[in-house]
């Protein structure tokens, strides 16, 4: 098959777009001197700063070297003797970090049904039924996804009502934020949105993402009550997340910060899903799926489709109980990337149509 010349990008996932150059120039500005180690240097302090000016009140970050780290980290500080996790079943912590959580914390992650990817408050009332009783786990902290492993979005109300039904209970609740950014550039309201959904909502701990949006092997565990430092520290030594050279880290989070960069790359990332979607839909109609809410969509493509697309330009399966792929943009995709992968969707699905009912 003639297809033509594939985008410079794969539609793979945002985690194989490199840094951006804003990045890369923050970590070589930071590679100047000496500095102490394992975050006692000024941009670890400036940093933690301006985390604490961005949600309104004093928080405590921890900074940390990767998303399954941060999750770990995160739950390790909410979660008390013999207590577990609820979780969907498509969440991260459940589906993709290899039973991380359980070996390291000795938790059990409880995972309940989602409904496009998230959580209904109903599941943590259904679940607290095993509160009290010595036979079962117990559910002591929430998890929910924020943007969802199905590329939806939660409202600050449906988080708030999350919390408040966890709360009701004496849990905690952790949001996993590796695309924070995109559900915020999403939102359209800026640094009032982020604390929407998150310190006003009610959210305990936060997993702030940054690896998926720019960053180099950057992320931060915030937590919105106080935290003891020395708990939070040797916490984060013992699951290997305390970087010796930490001002690495925090210059990517203030050059990202800067001048809300961070959203500016997670809008782009946005508004190049949207023009795939659009372009797709006079492709693949309704199987090209809902509108994103954010960086990613989830067509519906034959097998014959699929496998020529992705030997093409790669992507991932999703769902191969619906026959979904996942198709998604990070800050680096461009328009061209973006029309030269949809010339190839036409030239296959001409090709070989899809067989749809």
């Amino acid at each position: 098959m003639n297809l033509p010349e594939p985008p410079r990008c794969s539609f793979a996932s945002d985690n194989a777009a490199g840094a951006h150059p804003d990045v890369l120039d923050a970590i070589a500005r930071a590679n100047t001197g000496h500095a102490l180690a394992y975050g006692q240097d000024r941009w670890t302090v400036e940093l933690e700063q301006r985390f604490s000016e961005m949600f309104g009140q004093p928080v405590s970050t921890l900074l940390t070297l990767n998303g399954t780290g941060a999750n770990i980290l995160a739950l390790a500080t909410l979660l008390k003797v013999g207590e577990a996790v609820v979780c969907t079943d498509w969440s991260h912590i459940n589906d993709d970090e290899a039973a991380a959580p359980e070996r390291i914390l000795g938790a059990k992650l409880i995972p309940v049904r989602s409904e496009n990817g998230k959580m209904h408050p109903d599941r943590i009332h259904e679940r607290a039924e095993a509160i009290g009783n010595i036979h079962h786990a117990q559910p002591g902290v929430v998890s929910i996804t924020q943007v969802t492993e199905w590329g939806t979005t939660y409202t600050p109300d449906e988080i708030g009502a999350i919390c408040d039904a966890a709360h009701s209970y004496g849990m905690r609740v952790h949001l996993d934020g590796a695309r924070l950014a995109n559900a915020v550039a999403a939102l359209g309201s800026g640094i009032d949105g982020l604390r929407a959904m998150t310190v006003d909502a009610g959210v305990d701990a936060l997993s702030f993402g940054g690896t998926k949006n720019g960053l180099l092997a950057a992320e931060a565990v915030i937590h919105f009550s106080p935290l003891d430092r020395n708990f939070g520290t040797h916490l984060r030594k013992q699951v290997n997340q305390l970087s010796s050279k930490m001002r690495f880290v925090a210059a990517q989070f203030l050059a990202a910060l800067d001048g809300d960069k961070w959203l500016a790359w997670a809008s782009h990332a946005n508004d190049m899903a949207q023009r795939l979607h659009d372009g797709a839909k006079g492709v693949l109609g309704a199987d090209a799926g809902p509108p994103p809410d954010a960086n990613s969509m989830f067509p519906r493509l034959d097998k014959s489709v699929a496998t020529t697309l992705r030997e093409w330009c790669f992507f991932w399966d999703w769902n191969s109980a619906t026959d979904q792929h996942r198709w998604m943009t990070a800050w680096d995709t461009t328009e061209n990337d973006v029309d030269r992968f949809l010339a190839g969707v036409q030239h296959v699905v001409a090709e070989f149509p899809q067989n749809r009912n």
